[in-house]
């Protein structure tokens, strides 16, 4: 269902501040005092999300369909990271973002993030059926 107003090309930007929660570790264990791979993907769906946020309706709700990421450069503690997020594409079931994350100029992360919009009571329906 393609949301009345929504339309390809429209973008946002996000701004974060790189922190020690953010850096690369698995079990409570630090890899690397660096931006993470899985904290550029939480990123890059929240503004992927903030384009489709002011279009839902109260009976519906986005839900992620996937995620392609490319993590191409660091970022430490401390320094300021750009998000924006641009639709590519929209069809009667989903919208497709492109996502480039960057510090300063460079390009650190690009990819594409799914989203498809869906009345709450069907998600809801969705999550019921995965418990059981």
């Amino acid at each position: 269902m393609v949301k009345q107003g929504i339309s390809i090309g429209q973008n946002t930007v996000i701004h974060v501040e790189v922190t020690p929660d953010m850096y690369a570790q698995f079990n409570g264990e630090i890899i690397h005092q660096a931006y993470s791979t899985v904290s550029m993907v939480y990123h890059m769906e929240w503004a992927a999300r903030q384009l489709i946020i002011p279009y839902l309706e109260d009976d519906e709700e986005g839900i992620g369909g996937g995620v392609e990421v490319k993590h191409m450069g660091p970022a430490c503690n401390g320094q300021s990271i750009e998000i924006q997020a641009v639709i590519i594409s929209l069809t009667h079931k989903s919208v497709i973002s492109r996502v480039d994350v960057k510090r300063g100029k460079e390009l650190i992360g690009t990819g594409k993030v799914i989203q498809f919009i869906l009345p709450k009571n069907v998600i809801a329906m969705k999550l019921e059926n995965a418990e059981l």
